[in-house]
């Protein structure tokens, strides 16, 4: 049995003032967790690399984790890091590596080989492109070998990180069978609708908005990628953003962990929402546990 957990962080846990309340409460929401993450991807440790990486060792330590080596975005200011950790406890590294991905993606990608309860697991971390989905998609293609058999690689794997992309199913704020779809005329300004909409399509050749863009899930799942909530129907995890910008207020699972290998086995797939993980950041963490 394993447990996956990821959560971007949403700079860092550390406020515009320089207040770091959100990176504490973030500490203990993943201190409490029972039982606690074996696997653990990060987003957004923006400017976690001050002070010789301690605010990484500050969670990693009471959590019982190792970090491995964090991917800096190739964009930027050099100061957005994500980062994998494991339980040592629980989980042995084979091997790891900073894929390098000749600026394809946006942030970047992390891939360990690892084994958990004597199974053989290719982890990768990433953080695709917030802005539009045509990067999006380029990112997801390079992630589709990792579906399936590949020379060289092991049979299994968990893809975890916040994918900006929207899922195909219902939300916990819909009904089972009814798509969560934005109200793009009521719920997000335009200036932001072409982060996630389709644009330019052949339906709309005027370069106007379309449907929401799901292509860079599509193709994940179209390679073999399997998404948790296939198998777990009735319980439809909760959104992952929409509770604290006012002018983002429609609730869309965009933090995903997905997996691939028929030794996995998905128990429960859930979004950890509370008042408290909703103040701690923009994004909830989401949790996978597997027989």
């Amino acid at each position: 049995m394993a447990r996956y957990v990821t959560w971007n962080l949403e700079n860092g846990g550390i406020d515009r003032s320089g207040a770091e309340d959100r990176r504490f409460t973030q500490i203990d929401v993943l201190t409490s967790l029972d039982p606690k993450p074996d696997i653990l991807a990060l987003q957004e440790i923006t400017g976690w690399q001050r002070d010789d990486w301690s605010r990484l060792y500050e969670l990693a330590n009471p959590l019982g984790m190792v970090p491995l080596p964090p991917v800096t975005s190739y964009v930027g200011d050099g100061t957005n890091h994500l980062v994998l950790l494991y339980r040592p406890a629980t989980v042995t590294v084979a091997g790891y590596r900073r894929v390098p991905t000749g600026g394809t993606f946006h942030h970047g990608l992390a891939r360990a080989r690892v084994v958990i309860d004597s199974t053989e697991t290719m982890v990768l971390a990433t953080h695709l492109c917030p802005y539009e989905g045509d990067t999006r998609l380029r990112e997801a293609r390079r992630l589709t070998d990792y579906a399936g058999p590949f020379p060289g690689r092991p049979d299994n794997a968990v893809l975890l990180g916040d994918l900006n992309t929207a899922d195909r199913g219902p939300t916990a704020e819909t009904p089972i069978g009814q798509p969560s779809e934005p109200d793009w005329e009521h719920d997000v300004p335009p200036n932001l609708q072409a982060r996630y909409r389709l644009v330019h399509t052949d339906e709309r050749p005027d370069g106007a908005f379309g449907d929401t863009d799901r292509r860079a899930l599509t193709v994940l799942h179209a390679a073999g990628w399997t998404d948790p909530q296939d198998l777990l129907p009735d319980y439809p995890r909760q959104a992952t953003v929409g509770h604290r910008y006012d002018n983002e207020p429609t609730p869309l699972r965009l933090d995903h962990i997905l997996y691939a290998g028929r030794q996995i086995t998905p128990t429960a797939y859930t979004t950890i929402s509370d008042e408290t993980t909703k103040a701690a950041s923009d994004h909830l963490p989401v949790c996978l546990d597997t027989a």
